[in-house]
């Protein structure tokens, strides 16, 4: 059996080798992934830990902020002559250094990374930890001087005498290059302007009394732990204190987030790949059973039992995925490598040459190439082992005449009941945690209950799809059609491996839509004012782009917005940590609110704040309440809670609870905030487009803030969404290359099944042409049969999620019904594709050899 086993895997090796193909994907993306990630992760673990001081003391932050507001938490410069005296300290050093800054050249260009790696500027000491050393140049000593980290420099074609122009919160200042520095371990993608440090606490501070943080180096003999210890004794509680490791462990948690979003990425498109991949080994394995059942009926004949012959089946998958899984391993690190070398265009150099490939890539590598592979053949293999004896040999199985489809009905129905009461409770739920768990079950079930009835709709809709086949191509036509109805069974497996990438690309189309939609009609709600300044990635900027908006030729009215950190008790007792919106007074003239209670005067006044109606419901708030509040530095204050909004999807489109207060309240709380948007209106007898030049010519010397009206939000709106849609898009193209290998599999081994049928068409008189027409014409109707039940099933998902994100307040739905034609156009040609080597194989068939084909 063994050897009847490996000839028959390696007889059908060119038949395997399009199912190893799903196997090699999915595994490559997981190896991939997982190479990539550990290499990221270990180069900068050796950064981090290499570049920490023993210990580190920062300003101690008890308000996470959720959108960044601009404040830089920073401690006295006297605390370290304080730590340098201390027991077990043997030196002290100043760090000042921000990210909230843009550095231009002197054509007003940026010089900062484009790929969202921030650009910071910090004082310059030598350490035996610094991360660059000077190269070139000298070091700067004193105000209008600048180090510039060696790869921004060779990027931006700067070099030294050049002059930059920091933009930063205390005003915008010019310095001369007057070195370069390059890093001695890996550049993490960022841009570095060093200055002196008295130079960088004036400048990026706005005081010389203050910095961003201390390191402290310990004295020999003393550990990390220890020293963090006798500072602690000192200090108390005042400072956050961290050890090296401490921090190398909080950066790389930083850096996870960035991480995640690839690994998860990836590992989608290995789930994709896998998933679609699981149909075309069923089929593959199913189609070359029923192939070879007078060879397996005759095993039986000769004395092999149903184990081995359901044994030697599982033994060829073993096989496939075996080589599936080293293929796929060998293309995951090429695929590792490539997005190394991609990363290294984006401005992080990171080194193939340090891949890490660590012992649980390739246990995951071959944990899902042989899963996938053994999961997918188990019910061929079920199959293969009840064929008797004598219905082998009397060829039943081959022409793929079937049994009923009953039991497909019957668990299909159940199956589908069960994700359609899901669907319906995710659409009638009332909170958004439970609805998205309930679409999530929806979504599984009814996948499942369509790729288990799928067969049971072969016949009737294809019956539709084909029925113009006749009259329009004739007998070709009524052939093909018949040739999909053949084996509904294999027709709905081959359909299936397609149905689920478009199923995907339909539900969230119709989510991106709607969510468009929303977006659209909460901006015509709210905004009210002619223009917005704002920075490109929605950062604060310093006052003078203010002043420079407000001194625009044509400005009329003029209203500032600032995000301020705060931390509400609620009178459930819950802390609730969020940010604020600071407005000023005249909010009404640029902005569309409305109110359940209170108004906008109420709620911009002094010691006041407005939130969300449904918020406050939820934590028993009432307009006149008065809230206990904590802003940054631990000020504290008690506020009234003058105005409730009802705004739509508060939590969504802006911060927790929407929640908002006067200038006068933000200043007196937080009066080193920073702006993070300026609304404008035209003055009198000022057109719109007079004021917009007249504000870009104003702004020009700020190039990191630009000016927006509402068909500008409208389309950074749409610009984000589409980020999502191109990865959907993305995993639709690799369902799709696995369908069509899925497509050309079934009709490259239903001509090897029927090449006695195709030799006797043609002596009958069937062209090659024709008969190639015939096999495209199969393929797509098979094709357009899964985009359909894809299409259909997208939507059904589409809606639920629209539900989902209607309690969120994203209540608008649209279908884009142009994505869906296109797809359905693009499935004919994924069909015609997919049938060129089949059709070309059959068109090329001897005629008598194939009519004498056993």
């Amino acid at each position: 059996m063994l050897k009847a086993t490996l000839r028959s895997f390696f007889a059908h090796k060119g038949r395997l080798f399009l199912s190893a193909l799903a196997v090699i994907l999915s595994v490559a993306f997981v190896a991939g992934s997982l190479i990539f990630s550990d290499t990221v992760t270990r180069t900068f673990d050796r950064l981090f830990a290499s570049t920490s001081a023993d210990v580190t003391v920062t300003a101690k932050e008890d308000i996470d902020e959720g959108i960044p507001s601009g404040l830089v938490p920073t401690v006295p410069a006297e605390l370290a002559e304080q730590i340098s005296s201390m027991e077990g300290v043997a030196g002290t050093h100043l760090d000042v250094g921000v990210e909230n800054i843009t550095v231009v050249d002197a054509e007003n260009e940026p010089v900062g990374p484009t790929t969202g790696a921030p650009t910071i500027a910090t004082n310059w000491y030598v350490t035996d930890r610094s991360p660059v050393e000077l190269t070139d140049g000298r070091e700067p000593s004193g105000p209008g001087e600048a180090l510039l980290d060696a790869d921004t420099a060779d990027n931006k074609n700067l070099e030294i005498g050049d002059t930059l122009t920091v933009l930063a919160r205390p005003g915008s200042f010019k310095v001369e290059i007057v070195g370069i520095a390059t890093f001695t371990t890996t550049n993490p993608g960022a841009a570095l302007v060093f200055l002196d440090t008295a130079t960088a606490q004036q400048e990026l501070l706005g005081d010389p009394g203050k910095a961003t943080g201390i390191a402290v180096d310990a004295a020999p003999g003393v550990s990390d732990e220890q020293l963090k210890k006798n500072l602690a004794a000192e200090l108390g509680g005042a400072y956050e204190l961290q050890t090296a490791d401490e921090q190398a462990e909080s950066a790389a948690a930083e850096l996870g987030g960035f991480l995640d979003v690839i690994k998860y990425v990836m590992l989608g498109f290995a789930g994709i790949a896998v998933l679609v991949g699981i149909f075309l080994i069923v089929n593959t394995f199913s189609m070359l059973i029923a192939q070879r059942t007078r060879e397996l009926g005759l095993m039986r004949a000769l004395g092999a039992d149903r184990r081995q012959v359901r044994r030697s089946v599982m033994t060829e998958a073993l096989l496939l995925g075996l080589v599936g899984s080293t293929l796929g391993l060998a293309t995951g690190i090429g695929l590792a490598a490539g997005l190394i070398e991609l990363m290294g265009l984006l401005g992080m150099n990171l080194k193939a040459t340090e891949m890490v490939i660590g012992w649980g890539t390739p246990v995951a590598s071959y944990a899902v190439g042989v899963g996938v592979t053994f999961l997918a053949a188990y019910l061929p293999a079920r199959r293969a082992a009840r064929v008797s004896p004598m219905a082998a040999l009397a060829d039943i199985e081959v022409m793929g005449l079937g049994r009923p489809l009953t039991v497909r009905a019957i668990v299909g129905s159940i199956v589908g009941a069960a994700g359609a009461a899901a669907l319906i409770g995710c659409a009638l739920a009332t909170d958004s945690a439970g609805a998205g768990s309930l679409l999530g079950l929806g979504v599984a079930l009814t996948l499942i209950a369509t790729v288990i009835a799928g067969p049971l709709l072969v016949r009737p809709v294809i019956r539709v799809l084909g029925g113009a086949f006749p009259a329009v191509f004739g007998s070709v036509g009524r052939m093909s059609q018949r040739n999909a109805l053949r084996n509904p069974r294999r027709t709905g497996a081959t359909a299936a491996a397609l149905m689920v990438g478009l199923a995907l690309v339909g539900g969230l189309s119709v989510a991106s839509a709607s969510m468009t939609k929303s977006f659209d009609e909460q901006i015509d709600r709210s905004l009210g004012a002619d223009f917005v300044v704002q920075n490109s990635n929605f950062m604060p900027f310093p006052t003078e782009v203010t002043d420079a908006a407000k001194s625009a030729d044509g400005a009329g009215l003029v209203v500032r917005q600032r995000f301020v950190p705060i931390a509400l008790t609620m009178p459930d007792g819950e802390r609730v940590e969020s940010t604020a919106s600071a407005y000023e007074s005249r909010l009404d003239e640029v902005a569309k609110v409305e109110y359940t209670a209170g108004d906008t005067q109420a709620a911009l006044a002094a010691d006041s704040l407005g939130m969300d109606h449904e918020f406050a419901a939820e934590h028993g708030v009432k307009a006149g309440d008065r809230l206990s509040v904590e802003f940054p530095g631990k000020r504290k204050a008690t506020l009234t809670v003058g105005a409730l909004t009802d705004l739509p999807g508060s939590g969504t489109f802006g911060p927790q609870g929407g929640i908002f207060l006067g200038f006068e309240t933000a200043d007196a709380y937080v009066p080193d905030g920073q702006d993070s948007a300026v609304y404008i209106n035209a003055g009198s007898g000022v057109d719109a487009d007079e004021l917009r030049k007249d504000l870009e010519k104003a702004l020009d010397p700020y190039p990191q803030v630009q000016v927006r009206d509402q068909a500008d939000y409208k389309e950074l709106i749409r610009s984000q969404i589409s980020v999502m849609l191109y990865l959907v898009y993305a995993l639709l193209g690799l369902a799709i290359i696995i369908a069509v290998l899925g497509v050309v599999n079934t009709l490259a081994l239903s001509v090897v099944e029927r090449t006695r049928e195709i030799g006797l068409l043609r002596a009958i008189g069937l062209a090659r042409r024709q008969l190639s027409w015939m096999i495209r014409l199969e393929s797509v109707v098979i094709s357009v049969f899964g985009a359909l039940l894809g299409i259909a099933l997208g939507l059904v998902w589409g809606v639920a999620i629209q539900q989902v994100l209607a309690l969120e307040g994203m209540t608008a739905f649209a279908i884009p019904w142009g994505t869906m034609v296109a797809v359905v156009l693009g499935s004919i040609v994924v069909g015609l594709a997919a049938a060129l080597l089949p059709a070309l194989r059959a068109a090329r068939m001897n005629v008598l050899a194939a009519i004498a084909h056993e």
